[in-house]
């Protein structure tokens, strides 16, 4: 009876043992320590802005970043970017004089580990299109939150003219934000066949893609 008893004790202990194991190296994903250290700095920079759940729900204005279309969309290397030299137009700012280079690594763990699918896109192989077209629809469905060509709108819709944007954001990038929106913002879906009251066809938001590309010139 004693015997298994002391079997039954030195199995349990085995199973605890494999579970801690699974839970700080398996389901929690090899970054595992990176999401945590991420973490503490998401909570001490970050979320008086975006908010405990990253929806955009903090104190202060801030854009929701925990989206399975907005991390299917962006790389790690994105991340890291939008942190290190910020959105001055839009109250965020840059983080790279404040912290480190593994704080801004570990930051970006911790915002990746929200993403729980990887969204396929479908978008054109090349995405250039007419600028005074896109500019024509842009004035129609987009000014309302964007602004005058591009400007932005302080708790409406980000500049899109900036240079800081417009340098760290792909065509293809602008063109999914454009097309699928963002869950649990303002934008909503553009693209014909979404649910967004903009039905717009691909070839319409290349053409706005277009004309927003054109205001980093100036043109």
């Amino acid at each position: 009876m004693k015997k298994k008893v002391l079997i039954s004790f030195y199995l349990l202990i085995a199973i605890i043992g494999v579970t801690v194991f699974i839970t700080t190296n398996g389901l929690k994903g090899k970054n595992y320590k990176a999401v945590q250290a991420g973490e503490k700095v998401y909570q001490q920079q970050c979320l008086i802005c975006h908010g405990d759940t990253g929806k955009g729900e903090g104190k202060n204005a801030g854009t929701s970043i925990n989206s399975q279309i907005f991390l299917s969309s962006v790389s790690d290397q994105d991340l890291t970017h939008y942190i290190e030299f910020g959105r001055p137009e839009a109250a965020m700012p840059a983080y790279g004089p404040r912290l480190s280079e593994e704080q801004l690594k570990n930051v970006v763990a911790f915002i990746r580990n929200w993403q729980k699918k990887k969204i396929k896109f479908d978008v054109p192989d090349k995405i250039s299109g007419n600028v005074e077209n896109g500019e024509k629809i842009y004035q129609r469905a987009c000014i309302q939150c964007h602004g005058e060509r591009g400007a932005g709108k302080v708790k409406m819709g980000t500049a899109l003219a900036n240079p800081g944007y417009l340098k760290y954001n792909t065509d293809e990038q602008i063109w999914i934000n454009t097309a699928y929106g963002r869950e649990d913002t303002r934008m909503a879906p553009s693209l014909k066949g979404t649910e967004g009251v903009r039905q717009l066809s691909k070839k319409d938001i290349t053409d706005v893609v277009s004309y927003i590309r054109s205001l980093e010139k100036g043109e």
